[in-house]
């Protein structure tokens, strides 16, 4: 078996599921019991970083939180109340951070977003709520039946802030055009 963790997916123009159109999906799991990723390139409308740690209390602390603020991304449709955080390695928590890749850890503990708000945490690193998740096999078959592409990761284009060019940027590690995969394409 094939493992894609560590890897991209990348939605095909004709995804039949709205909640995955256009999306980058940054795979932190996959094996014989399934799989799992998190979106890197869909924001949550209105909601911001600040107001996660507002929610939690965590900006109640002693210290005044030393970070900018960010967008809070939609990781997946699973467990949408759930926050993870992908960051890069200099963060490292023994029992909570599993790393994924060279460049990549993940940590879904309230722990991170402290440090984070402490200015003590990741020097990079991206929050997102809920996750994607496939059952054993799921993912396969939906690759097989091209809903999905997959290439190495890229840490920058995992941790850059700009969402909106992110899906053209992973298509075109791919050497795709995006355009040139839509089925129904305009006439002049």
């Amino acid at each position: 078996m094939i493992s894609f963790k560590g890897q991209f997916l990348v939605a095909m123009p004709e995804m039949g599921d709205e909640r995955f159109r256009g999306t980058v999906i940054y795979m932190v799991g996959h094996g014989d019991e399934g799989a799992m990723g998190l979106v890197i390139n869909q924001p949550v409308e209105d909601m911001r970083f600040i107001d996660v740690l507002e929610e939690l209390g965590i900006s109640q602390s002693d210290q005044p939180i030393q970070m900018p603020d960010r967008e809070v991304l939609r990781g997946g449709p699973v467990q949408k109340g759930r926050g993870f955080v992908l960051h890069s390695p200099d963060y490292f928590a023994t029992d909570s951070t599993l790393t994924i890749d060279d460049g990549i850890c993940l940590t879904a503990t309230v722990d991170i977003l402290k440090a984070i708000a402490n200015g003590e945490g990741p020097l990079k690193s991206i929050f997102a709520l809920g996750y994607s998740g496939w059952s054993p096999g799921q993912l396969e078959s939906e690759i097989h039946a091209n809903g999905w592409l997959h290439c190495p990761a890229d840490v920058n284009l995992v941790f850059d802030p700009e969402l909106e060019s992110k899906y053209a940027r992973a298509m075109a590690k791919i050497g795709i055009d995006p355009s040139h995969l839509v089925a129904d394409a305009g006439h002049a």
